[in-house]
């Protein structure tokens, strides 16, 4: 126990112990304030209608800046002072996704009446929250744009605490805007959160205003957008589908079951989010960078089974503590109505632990760039999890979304093991491929 406690202290929470812990416990903290709110001020249907949105607003997003921002962090690092160089990264990522994002507003903003009756099939009310998004995404996009710069420019700090603020700012506007509009409150919070931060942002990044006279149409080149391709699939791809398959799923609910249930399982899948950042910010913080930097199977095999050592023990140990004391998690962060919520949590733990069993390996395929393993497994998993969901809910209600949760990373931890199999179990004799 010792050394697991003292493998952890040095490995992991010196890193996490940092400006990165703040910013998560104060994106779970503006969490289960809004979410406390919502259930107060609006209940069940309302936190449905509210996780539709959500899941639509972040799947645009992800196609309006087409992944190139986090692909352009790399380049923007490496030619920092190469200025010719430098200046067709910022051109390329800039002018395309402008485009793309201007393209994405346009078609938000005119068929904004068809998306209102695709995402609240029963409610025909709030076409004018999706034009509201439509007119503030491109400020999304230059936010993100300019956090690519700070973020190559190595200012880890800044960014930060810019999140922090960020949270804080969008934290306050919600909670005011639910008070006094209700559900749609809410709805525009949603529509308009990811903007707010690009004030603080340029705030942050006014000292790089130099930067502006490099980007420049001239010097938009098709090579590098060739360069970033395989970044930019990679971190579309999830980012666009799986909020497009929540999305099919709670819709589902909705029309077979109730917005109500529909609510429940938004609140177990948020609730599940809340306890999942700490893990994921230390796999973010540890995983990856350590995979990337390894180069033979042995050295990998090693990895996996310490951070499996140092990590799951605990975490399986407090998955459990959260089953135990779900009553009083449930009616902390929402209310009494939400109660139901408390039979979900069985199988959305065990889900979630496998899914973390998974993804530590998973890791792999980003850090060395194994673009078709990463698209053909995240295909299945996205594909695994709309069947066995629908399926599972006819058979057993809206908990059947949670079991259909389960099953899908069962059986994507499953092929994650045929993959890395040998590298896991076999002969150490090898490179990774």
């Amino acid at each position: 126990m010792k050394k697991l406690l003292a493998y952890i202290n040095k490995e992991v929470l010196v890193k996490v112990i940092s400006l990165k812990s703040i910013s998560v416990f104060v994106k779970v903290f503006s969490g289960i304030l809004t979410s406390k709110a919502i259930a107060v001020f609006i209940g069940a249907e309302g936190l449905a209608l509210i996780g539709n949105l959500r899941n639509f607003t972040s799947a645009v997003q992800s196609i309006s800046i087409l992944g190139l921002y986090n692909g352009a962090v790399k380049y923007i690092a490496q030619f920092r002072e190469d200025v010719l160089k430098l200046s067709r990264t910022l051109s390329t990522v800039f002018y395309l996704g402008f485009a793309t994002t201007i393209l994405m507003s346009f078609l938000c903003y005119f068929f904004a009446g068809s998306i209102n009756d695709l995402i609240f099939p029963s409610y025909n009310d709030y076409a004018y929250v999706i034009k509201i998004f439509a007119i503030v995404l491109p400020f999304y996009a230059l936010n993100m744009f300019s956090f690519s710069i700070m973020n190559g420019f190595a200012k880890y700090k800044n960014l930060i605490i810019i999140n922090i603020i960020g949270q804080m700012l969008g934290l306050s506007v919600a909670l005011v805007l639910i008070y006094q509009k209700k559900i749609d409150g809410a709805l525009i919070s949603v529509a308009i959160a990811e903007a707010l931060i690009l004030l603080i942002t340029l705030v942050g990044i006014i000292h790089r205003r130099s930067l502006v006279g490099l980007i420049q149409v001239e010097r938009i080149s098709f090579k590098f957008v060739k360069k970033l391709s395989s970044h930019t699939i990679m971190a579309f791809f999830s980012a666009m589908i799986l909020p497009f398959i929540f999305l099919a799923i709670r819709s589902y609910i909705i029309d077979h079951i109730s917005y109500k249930d529909a609510g429940f399982w938004e609140a177990m899948t948020r609730i599940s989010k809340y306890y999942l950042m700490f893990v994921t910010s230390i796999m973010g913080l540890y995983v990856l960078p350590r995979f990337s930097d390894i180069d033979t199977v042995k050295e990998f095999r090693k990895e996996v089974f310490r951070f499996y050592k140092a990590l799951i023990p605990l975490f399986g140990l407090g998955l459990i503590a959260i089953y135990f004391l779900r009553s009083y998690i449930v009616l902390f962060i929402f209310s009494e109505e939400f109660k139901p919520v408390e039979d979900l949590f069985f199988w959305q733990l065990l889900g979630d632990f496998v899914k973390v069993l998974s993804t530590i390996i998973a890791y792999q395929f980003l850090a060395k760039k194994m673009f078709w393993h990463y698209i053909v497994t995240e295909a299945f998993l996205v594909i695994i999890l709309y069947v066995t969901s629908i399926y599972f809910i006819k058979v057993f209600g809206v908990e059947g979304a949670v079991i259909g949760h389960l099953v899908s990373y069962l059986m994507y931890f499953g092929v994650i093991l045929l993959i890395f199999g040998s590298s896991l179990f076999g002969v150490v004799n090898e490179k990774i491929e």
